[in-house]
């Protein structure tokens, strides 16, 4: 916990003490029906950038309301790390997200290939790659491209798809899935 001179907390370190407090005070509802299956009375988030060397393990969803602070922090962490371009997630994704790696029981973070693609960044891989859409939902905030190392593809992709709330692909060749909170529908090997 980081204290300043003046004895008072910094932001990060009250977000951290009061996630701390609320992981060990809240159940979470193993049961739950439709896509926050696993979500429970907090939601939390835990990714790591290969890219960028930072991680983050932010709960930033507590009993019904989402934590301000938080959802930026997690914004600024998925921006588009060739343009530095930040863009608000939707947070049906990070929900969609989140839900998974509960369902999968996973205790490593995500690892985030690709969260906010900005146009020119989006156009860039378009023209390398066919597997970019040119309209694709990364570019409004509504998609993520994760990795576990101690699941599958197949199990992270298995999860995500339980939890009906959007697209999900899975790019095996590249050990990756998609998530998003478009349509409801899978695709990939």
């Amino acid at each position: 916990m980081t204290i300043d001179g003046s004895s008072s907390m910094s932001r990060r370190a009250l977000l951290g003490a009061f996630a701390a407090t609320a992981i060990t005070a809240a159940p979470t509802f193993a049961n739950a029906a439709g896509f926050l299956r696993g979500g429970g009375d907090i939601r939390r988030i835990k990714m790591y950038s290969g890219r960028t060397g930072e991680r983050i393990d932010m709960i930033y969803w507590i009993e019904g309301k989402y934590v301000r602070e938080a959802v930026k922090e997690i914004n600024h962490f998925m921006r588009d790390w060739r343009t530095d371009g930040v863009k608000s997630m939707d947070l049906r994704t990070i929900d969609i997200m989140s839900a998974a790696h509960n369902l999968l029981d996973a205790t490593e973070p995500y690892m985030l290939l690709s969260g906010y693609r900005s146009p020119q960044t989006n156009a860039m891989l378009r023209s390398r790659s066919r597997g970019v859409a040119k309209n694709s939902l990364h570019m409004k905030g509504q998609a993520a491209d994760l990795r576990l190392s101690s699941r599958s593809v197949g199990q992270v992709a298995r999860a995500a798809a339980a939890c009906k709330g959007g697209g999900v692909g899975k790019y095996s060749r590249s050990n990756f899935v998609h998530m998003d909170c478009g349509v409801v529908r899978t695709w990939g090997r």
